[in-house]
């Protein structure tokens, strides 16, 4: 009978060095971004990975290393190529690497106890509160993303606005919520997912492309009028489609004169606080949010998953989610202490080790460096307008803001004739690795969409990729 456990290897030395060789593997991926673009999966992929079910014994290293290399590397979503812009999505770091081996190494869970990646977690979300403007003593928790943030954030507002919710449920109170028409979908859903109702949400008009305060102070008399109970107000720093920005000094008087809780979506638009201007004063305002969900996975660049939300009233946050039992308990010394605890701030208590990817990027390359990058994806889509108005047959959809463009690649056809040439590019471009845009809508017209959020990209990489765009709106018509 043996105490050596089998889950460990069982030479270490020839682990070590298979170790090395899918380290030097990963790297060498992420060095090559540039020659690796999406690619279709192959069809037979799924198969590839299948695990069989009379497998008695796992595979050698050597075998598991070299499956993964010929595998599963070459089939990724792309994003991690200086041309892909189809949608909000960050690009990866090399410090991500050297986070993922002190991070599998320590295997920490960050529900709670006295341990020092919950002080690394802490440091982080102080450094993301002074970036953006959230007084001393704000909240924070880290979490998959700004999704899973805006339902934290929504429910800290909900047990604020009703006394006794967490017991008794919301009790036939109908809550209503307002936004400005565009908001994420994030919004919805988390409305959904707290009982609220998604009928209960309020799209606001707009009024130079931002919400009309007028006409949600009609809006809100008029629910409370019919017996609601106005809660919630949501601020958009960055929108999907256009890269816009609601007002947020304008959203937080208002809030405050109704005494409404005013949430930011700020999944990317929020790191312009790191940008030079005129980008940064785009999110003005932003730190008088009493929440605010954002990601590191798309626009500081970290890998997937690593989202953030911050709420300004420490209390009202904690009271939300705190919950302790006897199996709980902290002391005041010994693994049981640490207070605070992370899971009395959100609905997990088993959590990984996100803020080490913030950190160690922070570390490795300064504050400095990102906002250099940010700046520079903002100007890279300025140049993507430029470039679009100067072709005579292409237009812009909407005014290039932030880091997004949309635009038409013929403008001299129909709507219908638009929209279909439009979708074929981005398919023939993603297809042929060219380039990856998306498509959206624009007054029913299908339009091309770059959100650039890629620190890889450069001005030949814009230049190349429009000139392919024309190429294609040429030959397909």
């Amino acid at each position: 009978m043996t105490t050596t456990s089998t889950l460990d290897p069982e030479n270490w030395d020839d682990f070590r060095a298979q170790a090395h060789a899918m380290l030097d593997a990963a790297l060498d991926h992420i060095a090559g971004a540039r020659d690796k673009p999406w690619r279709p999966v192959p069809s037979d992929l799924g198969q590839r990975y299948a695990i069989p079910e009379d497998a008695d014994s796992g595979l050698p290293p050597e075998q598991l290393v070299e499956k993964i290399r010929r595998h599963v590397l070459p089939h990724h979503g792309g994003n991690t190529h200086p041309r892909f812009w189809g949608w909000v999505q960050g690009t990866g770091l090399a410090s991500d690497v050297m986070a993922a081996i002190a991070s599998t190494a320590i295997n920490g869970n960050l529900g709670g106890r006295h341990h020092g990646a919950n002080e690394m977690e802490r440091e982080v979300i102080d450094w993301t509160r002074r970036v953006m403007g959230m007084p001393e003593g704000s909240s924070g928790v880290f979490v998959t993303g700004t999704s899973q943030a805006t339902v934290l954030a929504f429910q800290a507002a909900r047990v604020k606005a009703i006394k006794g919710l967490r017991t008794r449920g919301q009790a036939g109170v109908r809550l209503t919520a307002y936004a400005a028409a565009g908001v994420h979908n994030a919004t919805k859903k988390a409305l959904e997912a707290l009982g609220i109702g998604s009928d209960n949400l309020r799209l606001v008009p707009l009024m130079d492309g931002k919400p009309d305060p007028t006409a949600l102070r009609d809006m809100l008399a008029k629910d409370r009028a019919d017996g609601a109970l106005p809660f919630l107000l949501i601020g958009t720093a960055g929108s999907v489609d256009v890269g816009a920005f609601d007002d947020l000094n304008t959203l937080a008087d208002l809030a405050e004169a109704e005494q409404l809780w005013l949430h930011v979506d700020g999944a990317f638009g929020a790191w312009t606080r790191l940008a030079d201007e005129p980008w940064r004063s785009l999110s003005d305002g932003i730190g008088r949010a009493d929440s605010l969900a954002l990601d590191f996975h798309k626009w500081m660049y970290v890998g997937y998953d690593c989202g953030l939300v911050l709420m300004r009233d420490e209390e009202a946050h904690r009271a939300a989610f705190a919950a302790r039992p006897d199996y709980l308990q902290g002391a005041d010394t010994g693994l049981a202490g640490g207070e605070p605890w992370f899971c009395d701030y959100g609905i997990d208590l088993s959590r990984g080790n996100r803020a080490i990817k913030v950190w160690c990027a922070l570390q490795m390359y300064g504050q400095a460096a990102f906002a250099e990058a940010i700046t520079d994806n903002c100007q890279r889509a300025a140049q993507l307008g430029e470039l679009v108005q100067a072709e005579p047959a292409m237009a812009l959809g909407a005014p290039v803001i932030s880091n997004v463009c949309v635009f038409t690649a013929r403008s001299d056809l129909d709507s219908n004739a638009q929209s279909t040439l439009n979708a074929h590019i981005a398919q023939t471009l993603q297809d042929s690795g060219t380039a990856v845009f998306s498509t959206t809508k624009i007054g029913g017209t299908t339009l091309l969409r770059a959100a650039i959020t890629n620190h890889r990209t450069t001005a030949d990489d814009v230049t190349a990729a429009i000139a392919a765009v024309a190429r294609e709106a040429t030959a397909s018509i």
